[in-house]
């Protein structure tokens, strides 16, 4: 039975999630033109709700293209993974908690694949393969631009994928689990994790930004200097894949943020316990969705109001800033852990005592660089 639910809600979750992907992008559109004082998508249907049928249709009858110097399996395989990849991260999330069916006696978790012992090592692992298809697209074109977008992706995820993983090391010491259920279930008895982590959300969110090549961080795309970068040679349902890959992996990477700082499916007061009848659990399910769209709309809002890093900025933000700061955050959770004060005020004043520490090592840092030179340079006069 168990088999058969989490098969029922893994063809839910596939189709909901291409169903929402072109609304998705249509609700970007709509940020867009709303951050821009103009109107956006407005003649297909009523106020352009039509659209993404149109754009589909588009893109299915575009003409197939590969390049005769291209790789032609490689560079079939590259946006397959993409795909595939940010769809594999949504078995694991707890969407709903558990549905309790007392006539027949049964509790169904609302979960693709419950009780995984290594969940968010699982996580990690399959989140890496939107990195061998960027990787793949980009080699396999045999394009120039493609292949630097290629290398610009491997660097910016190697830049910001270790900070990252120090981020949900130190979120899950704090659960003392592994499991993404049991992080949700920590969290309703403890209240949200980003009240007690405010600094670790901030640079997990920066992180998710980078890993999914938003802006500020699309510099593996960056049309300016790279056509269209990795996938320059793309066209057709091929490039359509990397588009709704980028897409799903915003849905995924946005249940992930939800579900360890945001507590998932919970809400105070109005979903108070794991377990629930169909009115609850469905009422879990609509706070977690509301979640979810609201962190997307947040990268959505960022991705039209920030302008785009430049590539070594970038990096220098990764491992000049988020390593020390996600490392010094794990070292002060590891204590506070040991000592029992993971969950308490305590873990929060330590978030604002680091931040303020980095930030004052900066100021200090550029203060002495600063007398340097002023000194080199009266020295020299």
């Amino acid at each position: 039975m168990s088999l058969l639910a989490s098969a029922i809600l893994g063809l839910i979750v596939i189709g909901a999630t291409l169903g929402a992907v072109p609304y998705l992008i249509l609700l970007e559109r709509k940020v867009a033109a709303y951050v821009q004082d103009r109107l956006g998508p407005n003649r297909v249907g009523p106020r352009g709700i039509f659209q993404p049928i149109a754009d589909g249709l588009k893109i299915f009858f575009k003409e197939h293209f590969i390049p005769g110097q291209a790789n032609r399996f490689l560079f079939i395989l590259g946006p397959s993974l993409s795909m595939l990849s940010a769809m594999a991260v949504l078995a694991v999330i707890p969407f709903a908690g558990v549905l309790t069916l007392p006539r027949w006696d049964l509790k169904i978790p609302i979960q693709i694949v419950p009780n995984l012992d290594i969940g968010i090592i699982y996580v990690v692992f399959v989140a890496i393969g939107s990195v061998y298809g960027t990787i793949l697209g980009g080699w396999a074109s045999n394009n120039k631009y493609s292949f630097y977008g290629a290398l610009r992706s491997v660097s910016q995820i190697l830049c910001y994928e270790i900070p990252l993983g120090l981020c949900l090391l130190a979120a899950f010491l704090i659960f003392a689990d592994l499991r993404l259920e049991r992080a949700v279930l920590w969290q309703t008895q403890h209240g949200w994790l980003v009240i007690y982590q405010p600094v670790l959300f901030g640079i997990m969110a920066v992180c998710t930004f980078a890993e999914t090549n938003r802006l500020p961080f699309d510099t593996p795309e960056a049309e300016q200097e790279l056509v269209a970068g990795y996938h320059t040679e793309y066209s057709s349902m091929e490039f359509g894949l990397f588009f709704l890959g980028e897409y799903a992996h915003l849905i995924a990477a946005a249940a992930l943020l939800v579900t360890v700082f945001f507590g998932g499916w919970h809400f105070p007061y109005l979903t108070p316990g794991v377990e629930g009848s169909v009115i609850q659990t469905l009422v879990k399910l609509a706070v977690f969705s509301a979640k979810v769209l609201a962190v997307i709309f947040v990268f959505m809002w960022v991705r039209w109001t920030l302008p785009r890093f430049r590539f070594d900025q970038s990096l220098r933000v990764g491992w000049q800033l988020l390593l020390p700061l996600a490392l010094a955050l794990l070292v002060v959770t590891t204590v506070l852990a040991w000592f029992g004060l993971a969950g308490t005020i305590w873990m929060t004043l330590a978030n604002v005592g680091v931040l303020a520490g980095t930030y004052g090592w900066f100021v200090l840092k550029d203060w002495i660089w600063t007398k340097k030179i002023s000194s080199t340079s009266m020295h020299r006069s």
